[in-house]
């Protein structure tokens, strides 16, 4: 009995997580479409912004997304499409297709794969009914996403703080973990370990993607490869920075906000 209660719990997390990722999903699954299929009087990037854009007011039509967490996606759509502009005008990687929705040779859509990420830990985060521990102070928090925000660009120019800004995480998150509910019954997770796992699978779908040609990297510029084991430490941050945005928001909407605190959210704290 015991052992087919695991197994039921294991199999409605992982369904959990793939409605949490539905809006990831279906990008991935627009891609492989644009892949084999030509889209008519419409170059793919633009297409591919249609349907981002009917995607979100679906999901939000349906009640599988609120309004609010709706701004949150979009505000990681702006933030995920400035580095963008940033990043293909220092090479770091391209998108070589034709589109009218293009800006500084970044096709519009790109930002919904961001976006995707805020929507991922939106959607967790109500479904599991997730607590996050010990969380702390945004004194230190937010400056931190900062720093590792705009380390993807200065890095150009300066040296790369990556592996300073890791060392520091682990050391201000140390002490954090998080909750979630499965079935009724609460488990935790490091903080640390669930910004691992998230960036793992991220990497994984970036290899998807362009192995799709969402986009391509300067050594897939001749073939498809898998994406430099490098990128992940990349992904890493980012989801550390997405988690920040997400926590911190979730936190003014509840009224939680105090340093080193229990903190839960409801599911109703990005309800309208």
């Amino acid at each position: 009995m015991n052992n087919f209660f695991k197994l039921k719990s294991f199999l409605n997390f992982g369904w959990h997580q793939a409605m949490s990722c539905l809006f990831p999903a279906y990008i991935f699954a627009m891609l492989a479409l644009t892949k084999v299929i030509d889209i008519p009087f419409m170059h793919r990037y633009d297409f591919l912004l249609l349907v981002c854009i009917l995607a979100q007011v679906l999901m939000i039509r349906f009640g599988i997304e609120t309004m609010d967490e709706c701004k949150v996606i979009c505000m990681f759509h702006f933030i995920g499409l400035a580095l963008e502009i940033f990043k293909i005008h220092m090479g770091s990687w391209g998108y070589p297709e034709d589109g009218w929705s293009k800006i500084l040779g970044v096709p519009l859509y790109s930002g919904f794969m961001y976006a995707s990420v805020a929507s991922y830990l939106c959607q967790a985060w109500r479904r599991l009914q997730v607590k996050v521990n010990r969380y702390p102070s945004a004194w230190l928090t937010i400056p931190l996403g900062a720093v590792i925000y705009f380390n993807f660009m200065t890095h150009h120019f300066i040296y790369d703080l990556r592996w300073v800004l890791m060392i520091l995480l682990f050391v201000i998150f140390f002490r954090t973990y998080v909750e979630y509910t499965v079935l009724g019954v609460t488990r935790r997770m490091p903080i640390v370990l669930s910004f691992v796992l998230i960036g793992f699978f991220i990497w994984v779908a970036e290899n998807i993607g362009t192995f799709l040609g969402a986009w391509y990297y300067p050594h897939q510029t001749n073939g498809w490869n898998l994406v430099k084991w490098g990128k992940f430490s990349s992904w890493f941050l980012l989801v550390i920075v997405s988690f920040m945005i997400v926590a911190h928001l979730k936190h003014v909407k509840g009224g939680h906000f105090k340093r080193n605190s229990h903190t839960r959210f409801n599911e109703s704290t990005f309800q309208k």
